[in-house]
């Protein structure tokens, strides 16, 4: 274990000459040798002769889910003193791949936050992240810093100017006990290949003065950055239908020579045809089959539909649809716009209005969309079906084998390309908790509601699928909130929240009441087997404090959250097989922060494919192995990476250094998922970016699209994706 001390207040005659205001040094790695107060874990480091001393660290990536290195001062730092102020860093990078970064400050308390950047390969350049500060961005005016969407975007533009480079908010604590700082860590996570930076001058400055027109006019027109110039940026409606005529030249329509007529790999092992999508193991490979035989693998993109695109005005209606009563909720929001049409233009039937927001600076109100407005521009009345169109167009010509989950219903009868269809079970059944519900209450999955539910929801997409052999398959649901991996009590969620409840009220604690009482016999067994002291079973049915105390109970506890998958899948297996028995059933998407064993291997014994949504670099070795023990093929439902390039003010939750990179990324992802055996596809979220503002729902303002909001695609993207999927099934089925 390396150490590292070092810790220095500047006087205010030591800074005369430079023009950042710092307060105060933390480490400047002047001593020659490693001592106390820095811990690298799965990392290297040394000290390094550059222009001055710096620490050089190396991240290994073998088998390991993290790398970093952490400041853990023997008395925590005490920074109240200071008010409006961040934490700067100068990092190089010398190391072939660029590198991402997760920057967590956590104080005495728990709170914690967590930042990301992309380090770029290349010279030694200043990066920061707020740790107190006003952004003005809230409703009230409150002084909080830049995090959790309280200006409705994920995140902010720069609040002042600089050539240093701001970590972008993920998640965590708004603000931070500074007077008790125990822990600054910066560090990568599963990353593909070994990764090396050096740092210096670890510090905390003083915020310049604040740009208080920082959120104003950040929207032009087409919904672009106002502020910023970049390359495909669109200036003019001539210059939309221009882009329109000149892409016209390149997408002849025509697959890739190696494909068979639904996709599949013409030159690979055939196998039996049975007018649908199935597995099989090929070679000892997991893979698809496409209707006539040939073996199949699935890449392409998410979100194939104009739905997810509006974002919030600021605006609402003191009476619900009566435009007369339009007034401005949220000033703030309101004047990010240059423009906005006006009610009765032609544009503005590109309006709308959310009553539910899930996260940001608003409840509810009025949403405007962007990228509908420029299709029309660009495409003319009857836009939407131009679109699609085109759309379908562009994954023959990038080489995608595939429309991914979220895709129009309006192409599922498109007979050019396979799709994926998905459906959501909801209704008016019971729910339960695993205490960390992101999207919502998960059901009661023996409330016998919810089996009618689903039952509905399965016939629904069978009807918009209409039979065509084109559907590969079916995801139904998406990231339910299973369980988190980080302690036992957050993975077996939704087991003691359910404990705690009346059987009476509540099937899943009835039934797993019977689950117990079948075990023990006795109240009496069941108490000394988990160190509790439960009156009798009707107690026990009623309710009992389910905190985890004996080995034997966390046994239990898992029994009980493979009973609740295995219901969930069976029900949902039940009604696919009712209403789409040729059918793929695609499981839920576990997302990678909420994918436990016991639900995993639950969902094995119904679905056919397992799907995961994984946003890292790649699909790492060693992680994936418990796939070999569960004898069913995975897909991977969810991946992107973004950049700051394009003038987005969020590159997403893997950030790429620029649009060249995030295209090397997006290779290296798929090579990763192709060169392993027990997958069967991926596929991109998504397939434009986010709108510049968030997406109404959640604020999302990622660039992540293949095509920005005024439907120009991103060259670099369509080059790596046509590189890659013109190698994809020589890579897949004849590489050893």
């Amino acid at each position: 274990m390396y150490i590292i001390s070092y810790s220095q207040v500047i006087a205010a005659s030591d800074i005369a000459n430079v023009s950042e205001q710092v307060l105060e040094i933390l480490y400047d790695f002047e001593s020659s040798s490693l001592d106390k107060d820095i811990k690298l874990s799965n990392a290297k480091g040394s000290i390094v002769d550059e222009d001055s001393k710096a620490l050089k660290v190396q991240f290994d990536s073998k088998d390991h889910r993290s790398a970093s290195l952490s400041i853990i001062p023997d008395k925590p730092f005490n920074w109240s003193t200071y008010e409006d102020f961040h934490i700067a860093f100068d990092i190089s990078n010398a190391g072939e791949h660029s590198v991402n970064i997760q920057l967590d400050v956590s104080d005495t308390s728990g709170g914690n936050y967590t930042r990301a950047v992309n380090i770029p390969t290349g010279e030694s350049q200043t990066y920061y992240a707020k740790i107190e500060g006003h952004d003005l961005a809230t409703p009230e005016g409150r002084g909080d810093i830049e995090l959790n969407l309280l200006s409705g975007l994920r995140n902010n533009p720069p609040t002042w100017d600089s050539e240093d480079t701001q970590f972008i908010s993920l998640w965590g604590k708004k603000n931070l006990d500074t007077s008790a700082i125990q822990k600054i860590s910066i560090g990568v996570k599963y990353n593909l290949f070994n990764k090396e930076i050096t740092i210096d001058n670890i510090r905390l400055r003083k915020n310049p003065p604040l740009d208080p027109l920082y959120l104003t006019g950040i929207v032009d027109k087409f919904g672009q950055s106002a502020k910023q110039e970049f390359p495909g940026k669109v200036l003019s409606d001539a210059q939309l239908l221009e882009n329109y005529k000149q892409e016209k030249k390149l997408l002849d329509g025509i697959l890739m020579p190696d494909r068979s007529t639904f996709g599949g790999y013409k030159h690979g092992k055939k196998q039996p045809a049975t007018g649908y999508f199935r597995t099989a193991k090929i070679d000892g490979k997991w893979s698809l089959v496409d209707p006539e035989g040939y073996p199949y693998f699935a890449t392409g993109l998410d979100i194939i539909r104009l739905g997810d695109a509006a974002t919030m005005t600021g605006y609402d209606f003191k009476q619900t649809n009566d435009k007369s009563s339009r007034y401005v909720e949220f000033k703030k929001r309101a004047d990010m716009f240059e423009w906005l049409p006006k009610y009765g233009e032609p544009l503005a039937v590109h309006f709308g209005y959310v009553s539910n927001v899930h996260s940001g600076a608003l409840d509810k109100g009025e949403t405007f969309n962007f990228q509908r407005a420029n299709l029309q521009r660009k495409y003319g009345t009857n836009y939407e079906q131009k679109w699609l169109e085109v759309t379908v167009d562009r994954m023959i010509n990038w080489g995608f084998t595939s429309l991914g989950n979220w895709t129009s219903p309006k192409l599922y009868q498109n007979n050019k390309i396979p799709y994926f269809a998905n459906g959501w079970i909801r209704g008016n059944y019971k729910t339960v908790s695993s205490g960390q519900d992101f999207w919502g209450a998960l059901p009661d999955v023996f409330d016998p509601v919810f089996a009618k539910q689903a039952d509905i929801s399965v016939r629904k997409v069978a009807a918009e699928v209409k039979d065509s052999p084109w559907c590969v398959g079916v995801f139904i649901d998406n990231e339910k909130s299973f369980g988190r991996s980080e302690s036992d009590d957050s993975r077996l969620g939704i087991v003691i929240n359910t404990l705690s409840r009346d059987g009476a009220t509540v099937p899943t604690k009835a039934h797993f009441t019977s689950l117990m009482k079948t075990k023990y016999g006795t109240i009496a067994a069941l108490n000394k087997s988990w160190g509790k002291n439960i009156a009798n079973w009707k107690a026990f049915e009623q309710g009992i404090e389910a905190s985890l105390t004996s080995d034997a109970q966390i046994k239990d506890y898992q029994d009980l959250l493979h009973a609740y998958a295995d219901k969930y899948f069976s029900v949902v297996n039940k009604a696919m097989k009712t209403h789409m028995p040729n059918r793929l059933y695609l499981g839920a998407r576990f997302p990678d922060w909420g994918m436990p064993q016991e639900v995993v291997r639950a969902s094995a014994k119904h679905v056919d494919v397992i799907s995961f949504n994984v946003y890292k670099e790649g699909l790492v070795s060693g992680f994936w192995d418990f796939l070999d023990m569960l004898e069913k093929p995975a897909i991977i439902g969810e991946f992107h990476m973004g950049a700051m390039d394009r003038g987005m003010f969020h590159p997403g939750i893997i950030i790429a250094s620029d649009q060249h990179d995030r295209a090397k990324m997006f290779k290296d992802y798929l090579y990763s998922v192709i060169d392993n055996p027990n997958f069967v596809g991926a596929h991109y979220f998504q397939y434009a970016d986010g709108p510049l503002t968030g997406r109404a729902y959640d604020g999302e303002n990622y660039n992540i699209g293949f095509i920005s909001v005024t439907d120009t695609p991103y060259k670099e993207m369509v080059q790596a994706s046509q590189k890659l999927n013109s190698q994809l099934y020589h890579r897949r089925y004849e590489s050893k």
